[in-house]
């Protein structure tokens, strides 16, 4: 399979329509028909890492055809983030500096890069 088929598979799975992945990552649906169709030497990194984010999908993958489709790292990565975004817009400001603040805490207590 090419890039654009593998894109095209993961897009079709997800049941989004090419307008609707190009909103997503905040592209035109011509930038997707053109990866699809493979009228697109590389894709953009840029462009790669939204599509795999939003598809939820391996990079080495749509990239390269290497590992498996889904990255269930990401995903549970992305749920959590959903859902920490989630609960931290019912915050104040004030709380959710105090929240970010004990991460940044965390981080630096246990030497995590930032």
């Amino acid at each position: 399979m090419t890039l654009g088929e593998r894109l095209k598979t993961a897009r079709t799975l997800k049941g989004f329509t090419q307008d609707e992945l190009a909103e997503k990552i905040g592209t035109s649906r011509g930038v997707i028909t053109n990866i699809e169709h493979n009228k697109t030497e590389a894709p953009q990194p840029l462009i790669i890492n939204a599509l795999c984010n939003v598809l939820e999908i391996n990079q080495e993958w749509l990239v390269s055809e290497t590992g498996e489709m889904y990255n269930s790292e990401a995903i549970r990565s992305s749920k959590v983030l959903a859902e920490i975004y989630s609960i931290s817009k019912e915050l104040s400001e004030e709380e959710q500096l105090y929240i970010l603040d004990v991460i940044k805490t965390y981080m630096k207590h246990f030497n995590l890069k930032k």
